[in-house]
């Protein structure tokens, strides 16, 4: 439990920075605590102002450890720290993160963390931060929990069946979700081609918040591959760990959805979730094969290991088309290249419109999350189209700026719309193999109005 109100916990965290006058007992060594059990006050050090980060960094770690009750003397980790740290936000957020009961299958559990942990601060926007964070966190945590179901257990009906409990009793907010003679019917071709090798069903989810009548409509497209062999171009068996965290997009996308309709922000916003399995079998789809779009344009398969491009191709086309967006952002775990770029520290960013990567670059250093923004040339574009008997190639053969030709591939569906492209295949997941609920927090900013 998390708590903002002068209630006292049985102990109080306060941070102490070097050249303050400092109690000859504690350690001085950065970001070490220590308890003066007389005080009944732990206190942290630190060698220099802290920043949003370093402050988010400390609280996770710190929480994630405790076993009692807590006082957190938010105003003594804001010493020095630059007016838009946000100090406040960090330690909220962090905690709240922390104190996550992460997916557990263990027969033999460690003690669920139930400690109450009290925010002092006061401050007059305090008590708005501090809702938005809750409502934020809450579906950060979510999504990391779809994140870290096994694939055996986290299927695209099952993950449709989540959403929709967690949709029950939200306000303004509509739950759509397609099943196979659905998707047929809807010609998206692109989308059953990589369903074909798997007994189970794909899903389309769909989730449509209106909060305010008079605003454009924003479409987020989410991968959901709930699971990736890599089809016929099956992946080697060390690749395929982790490879149920190639949903993270579509997990990501609705969490922010049902983030913002609990907040009833003023915005309309919808999410299309794009589920199936990529599975090898007798009627899997073959290299070289020429499958037709939701939109009409062909596309011939040269890797089967390229899926993620082909069903958001799909739900692109089902957003702008069925639910009539005016702008389009879509998050997907899509190329090793963008790991291979900005490691597991920065999400790469492709837009083709400036002033909408300008207003998501200002959302995400609002929200304090990494990003790079990443080109995408008309040479991109012409390497995938380079094929003799379809309109396009869904993987060019050099492998060359693979996850520019990605974002090239995917912009082929956008028509007329402003879009941006989340290549969060090394940001999704920790080391660990965690989810991380990656961009719902930027998202929240950007929409929250």
């Amino acid at each position: 439990m998390v708590l903002l109100n002068d209630k006292k916990q049985d102990l109080t965290l306060k941070a102490v920075f070097k050249g303050d006058d400092i109690n000859t007992l504690v350690i001085q060594e950065n970001g070490i605590t220590t308890l003066i059990s007389d005080e009944k006050t732990i206190y942290v050090y630190f060698e220099k102002a802290l920043t949003f980060k370093t402050a988010e960094d400390f609280i996770k770690k710190f929480i994630g450890a405790i076993k009692y009750n807590l006082n957190i003397a938010v105003d003594t980790f804001k010493k020095g720290a630059e007016a838009n740290s946000h100090i406040f936000k960090a330690l909220t957020e962090g905690t709240l993160y922390a104190l996550n009961n992460s997916y557990n299958l263990k027969t033999t559990k460690k003690e669920q963390k139930d400690y109450t942990i009290n925010l002092m601060h006061d401050c007059d926007k305090a008590t708005t931060v501090f809702a938005e964070s809750k409502i934020k966190i809450e579906f950060v945590n979510f999504a990391r929990m779809l994140q870290d179901t096994p694939p055996n257990l986290m299927y695209p009906e099952i993950f449709a069946e989540k959403i929709s409990i967690a949709a029950k009793g939200i306000a303004n907010l509509k739950v759509t979700i397609l099943d196979k003679k659905e998707i047929e019917k809807e010609k998206m071709g692109l989308l059953l081609s990589v369903n074909a090798g798997s007994y189970l069903e794909p899903r389309v989810v769909v989730l449509e918040y209106t909060g305010d009548n008079n605003k454009e409509k924003i479409g987020l497209i989410g991968k959901g591959i709930t699971f990736d062999s890599g089809g016929y171009n099956l992946k080697p068996s060390n690749a395929l760990t982790g490879m149920k965290f190639d949903m993270s997009g579509a997990a990501i996308v609705c969490s922010t959805v049902l983030a913002l309709a609990k907040a009833q922000v003023k915005t309309n916003i919808v999410a299309v979730a794009c589920l199936t399995e990529n599975r090898i079998g007798g009627k899997a789809t073959l290299t070289e094969s020429v499958i037709t779009s939701m939109n009409g344009k062909t596309v011939q398969i040269d890797n089967t290991d390229a899926e993620g491009r082909l069903v958001l191709a799909d739900g692109i086309t089902y957003a702008i088309r069925k639910l009539n967006v005016n702008k389009l952002i879509e998050a997907s775990t899509l190329t090793g290249a963008i790991l291979v770029a900005l490691g597991k520290w920065l999400t790469g960013v492709f837009a083709n419109n400036d002033d909408w990567y300008n207003q998501f670059a200002k959302a995400a250093a609002s929200a304090h999350e990494g990003i790079w923004r990443m080109p995408i040339l008309e040479e991109h574009t012409a390497v995938m189209r380079k094929t003799p008997i379809a309109d396009l190639t869904n993987a060019e053969s050099s492998r060359f700026a693979g996850s520019s030709t990605a974002a090239a591939f995917l912009c082929e569906f956008v028509e007329d719309k402003p879009y941006i492209h989340l290549d969060i295949a090394g940001t999704a997941d920790t080391s660990d193999a965690r989810g991380t609920g990656v961009m719902v927090k930027t998202l929240f900013e950007m929409f929250k109005g």
